[in-house]
């Protein structure tokens, strides 16, 4: 039977911790501790997702002992159990200790197993929402409200009939194998250049599938180093590595039972790809420095823009990993590919715009569309997305005219601005350090400040790409760990 979380029973009879070990261990991990003292410990070294401590223990009362988990680890929901129901001090310190269940002695145990499922699923829709610092007494139908609104509006939003295209759109292709894959529990790799809207893809099979009532949760794999992306990903305790200040779930339990999407798969390192290939084969993950594995049900579908059959060729992906993942591949087109989609894709962000901007006149002129036709959108979509909001920014009419975009290839500037700088009276050096500088800039915004795939397009080590950006004062520009 697959374990739903981890409990920790607080309780200084030995009888009473095994009554509830015995409800409980079928559908939980169950851990035990004897006082509060020995119940630190264990907090300390692991990931609880729900307390149960009896009311009245030696040296120190329940209530009391959670006031103080609430400050060390504010995360686990609170439950006491007492065979006083009308002890004052557990009255007075409900609200103090932030307890979500009180329970009377004796339980009966089909309550309690319910209110336990209750308090475990409260905790991870508070992890899914951030509001893991609202008083859980206070907030647990709230919070449940909250998100079963935000995933209705996703499913609606995220449907495969909202994915524009026309009817000859290869575009349409894509959506079917989707469909298909939203069908079956299956890894989807979902393939292609940056912009395509790989991600809204991923969201619609999810939203498509029977996973759509739980968490969609995305991570950008070529933003961090291992040990915070490991951190991200698989959990954490406090104190785990340099700058690990609390206990930390990690998004693959947040996605316990819907799905995580793993974008730029391919920017990961050969160490961290043995780490992720277990968790998929295992289903289970070990938050660092935490002492128990834990078991997820998780769907995964990953997305990257490189050719993974190719990284696996050169030694630079697992060729173990790379079958695990893709397998159901889906190739997304770029831009270039479906031009009959364009002018449909381009009056959808328009519309958006309109209302964003609070424009509702605005319209584009034949030849802004026709200049879209022609132009090779090395940035894809979103590439078309920024054009037409830089164009309703700029735009002193309403109707949107044709803008300069032929010249601009692959990110570089209109050929009318590059020899603008070439014919000005500064010297060689600077024209040349300009056109560099200028040509960083497109690659950084092309790539969303992605260090390894700017230096590759560049022809640069990472180490020359740092020193150039140090050079033209663009390191804010940069994102991941190139600075670290």
């Amino acid at each position: 039977m697959s374990v739903q979380g981890t409990i920790l029973v607080v309780d200084d009879e030995v009888r009473s911790q095994e009554a509830l070990r015995r409800v409980l261990h079928d559908d939980f991990e169950v851990l035990c501790a004897g006082s509060a003292a020995d119940a630190e410990k264990l907090l300390e070294g692991e990931i609880v997702h729900a307390i149960l401590c009896d009311q009245r223990m030696p040296h120190e009362s329940g209530v009391s002992f959670l006031k103080r988990v609430r400050q060390l680890w504010p995360d686990p929901v609170r439950m006491i159990i007492s065979g006083y129901s009308d002890s004052e001090d557990i009255i007075a310190g409900l609200n103090e200790a932030g307890i979500y269940q009180y329970i009377t002695k004796p339980w009966q145990p089909d309550r309690l197993i319910d209110i336990v499922k209750e308090a475990v699923q409260l905790y991870r829709l508070q992890k899914e929402t951030e509001t893991a610092g609202v008083d859980v007494k206070a907030t647990p139908e709230h919070i449940k409200k909250v998100v079963s609104v935000k995933r209705g509006a996703a499913k609606q939003l995220y449907d495969f009939n909202r994915i524009v295209h026309s009817p000859d759109s290869p575009m349409h292709g894509v959506i079917e194998l989707g469909r298909r894959a939203a069908e079956y529990d299956i890894s989807v790799l979902i393939t292609g250049e940056s912009g395509t809207g790989k991600e809204l893809l991923a969201r619609a099979i999810h939203y498509g599938s029977a996973r759509a009532s739980k968490a969609f949760v995305v991570e950008n794999c070529g933003a961090l180093p291992d040990e915070l992306l490991e951190s991200e990903l698989f959990g954490c305790k406090k104190g785990a590595f340099t700058g690990a200040y609390q206990d930390r779930i990690g998004l693959f339990e947040v996605a316990d039972g819907g799905t995580i999407f793993l974008d730029e798969i391919g920017e990961t390192s050969p160490a961290f790809q043995v780490k992720l290939l277990r968790v998929l084969q295992e289903s289970e993950i070990r938050p660092l420095g935490a002492q128990r594995v834990r078991k997820v049900d998780v769907r995964v579908v990953a997305a990257t823009n490189r050719d993974l059959e190719a990284e696996v060729e050169a030694g630079r992906f697992r060729r173990d990993l790379y079958y695990r993942l893709a397998a159901f591949p889906v190739h997304m087109p770029a831009l270039r590919e479906r031009p009959m989609d364009i002018p449909l894709i381009a009056e959808g962000v328009l519309s958006s715009v309109k209302t964003s901007f609070n424009r509702p006149s605005l319209r584009f002129a034949a030849s802004a569309l026709e200049a879209f036709a022609k132009y090779h959108w090395p940035g894809n979509v979103r590439e078309l997305q920024n054009e037409i909001q830089r164009m309703a920014v700029l735009a002193d009419a309403d109707e949107l005219r044709a803008p300069p975009l032929l010249g601009r290839r692959n990110g570089r500037q209109p050929a009318m601005t590059v020899q603008g700088k070439l014919n000005g009276s500064a010297t060689l050096k600077d024209k040349v350090e300009d056109l560099e500088k200028s040509v960083i800039i497109s690659c950084l915004e092309r790539y969303e400040g992605n260090i390894s795939r700017v230096a590759s397009e560049l022809g640069l080590s990472r180490v020359g790409l740092r020193n150039k950006l140090s050079r033209y004062d663009l390191r804010k520009n940069a994102k991941g760990d190139a600075f670290s």
